[in-house]
């Protein structure tokens, strides 16, 4: 025969422990999702999911305002290194602003698009938005300038 005696202290005890071990489950829980970017927060209500197609990139770069040289974009599969060198990590620190993450991807084949922007003001040269998609999903991105000295900028031109 087993007797097992619990006073109120104990009853206290305990659910103070419960509560702990659900609030720390909750955070557990809900601070990886916030880590993934909510993307509508990165860029107004941008939705960087459901790119099925050519249209969708279009689309999708239409949203920051961009208007696109008519034509198809040159596409091109890339895969994302291992190890990022000085010029790839100071490339997704952009991402990062712009609520991306490409170390996310390492060793992942992904397909870069590059259209041609025609509204880019204040630059007389060639200005491109190049837009990194995996499984349907925009994972990364750039308005740059054809020049070798030019800018690199996020989506938003900033």
């Amino acid at each position: 025969m087993f007797i097992w005696s619990v006073r109120a202290s104990s009853l206290k005890f305990i659910l103070a422990c419960f509560l702990c071990v659900t609030v720390l489950g909750t955070l557990i829980a809900v601070i990886p999702l916030a880590d993934q970017g909510d993307n509508s927060l990165a860029a107004g209500n941008v939705n960087y999911d459901g790119i099925g197609g050519i249209s969708d990139i279009k689309d999708f770069l239409s949203s920051f305002g961009w208007e696109l040289k008519e034509g198809e974009p040159v596409s091109e599969e890339v895969t994302i290194p291992d190890e990022f060198d000085k010029v790839f990590v100071n490339y997704n620190e952009i991402q990062k602003k712009q609520g991306l993450d490409l170390s996310k991807y390492k060793r992942k084949t992904v397909t870069r698009y590059t259209f041609e922007v025609t509204n880019f003001e204040g630059y007389e040269g060639t200005v491109y938005a190049n837009v990194i998609v995996y499984r349907s999903r925009v994972i990364g991105g750039d308005i740059c300038s054809a020049a070798p000295d030019g800018f690199v900028y996020g989506f938003s031109g900033e």
